[in-house]
């Protein structure tokens, strides 16, 4: 496969398992057990905090695709807990336990790792927020956390590119929401509420958003990453995901 075929291949299988571990009930129990007063605190609070202590004006613009006041509401009561790093630091522990519990049993991690981490290290990550947040933070040394957490950075990775991509196209997170598979479900549970404009015309520019994060994904991977080793990366992400 060449760069496009790669980035266009790993894109819904990262997007998917990536997201596994976030509202996964074990996730949300560690955080309770930590005190965090539900799971949607602990994920605003988790995931944006390694951002730092910031407003959440910022972790709504690195969010996106959530309403600016539950974003607020969920992202103080969060960090009110302990502070925003130790949130951060917090979620990736639960993250890394998803990984050991579910990717234990997968042989030859390595031969994912290898390419992954190689990509996730050589992207220069100017504009790129969350992502650059979440690769500062360690990654673990057992294998199966280890490409796990590699999965998650390559879902955040095309997550802050696609952001930047529907801005340039025109469309802002309640639009981009509507338009996806989700449509007005994934607009409520990021809590905007209904009724909903119609915004069907802007299909284009969504679809423009689309071809664009792929095409910059193809050229961070032909940047970074030698012919047999995206090749490398495409076979063993979909052998991984295949195995969940």
């Amino acid at each position: 496969m060449n760069s496009s075929e790669v980035a266009s291949t790993i894109a819904p299988l990262l997007g998917s398992v990536g997201a596994k571990y976030m509202l996964d009930p074990e996730t949300m129990a560690h955080g309770a057990a930590a005190g965090y007063p539900n799971g949607f605190a602990y994920y605003v609070a988790g995931r944006g905090g390694v951002l730092g202590d910031v407003d959440s004006d910022v972790v709504c613009a690195a969010f996106m695709f959530f309403e600016k006041s539950l974003i607020d509401k969920l992202w103080k009561e969060g960090i009110a807990v302990e502070g925003a790093r130790a949130a951060g630091r917090r979620y990736m522990q639960s993250c890394d336990a998803w990984g050991e519990k579910n990717l234990a049993n997968i042989a030859d991690l390595e031969k994912f790792i290898s390419p992954a981490e190689k990509l996730v290290a050589s992207v220069d990550s100017s504009g790129l927020s969350l992502f650059a947040g979440l690769r500062a933070e360690p990654l673990p040394t057992q294998l199966p956390a280890r490409a796990y957490r590699l999965i998650t950075l390559l879902r955040e990775l095309r997550g802050c590119v696609h952001i930047s991509a529907c801005v340039i196209h025109g469309i802002n997170g309640l639009e981009a929401t509507l338009l996806a598979s989700g449509g007005e479900f994934s607009a409520k549970l990021h809590g905007w509420q209904p009724p909903y404009e119609d915004v069907e015309r802007l299909r284009p520019n969504r679809d423009a958003a689309e071809k664009s994060t792929n095409e910059a994904m193809a050229r961070l991977i032909d940047k970074h990453l030698s012919p047999s080793e995206m090749n490398q990366l495409a076979e063993q992400t979909t052998r991984i995901t295949g195995s969940l």
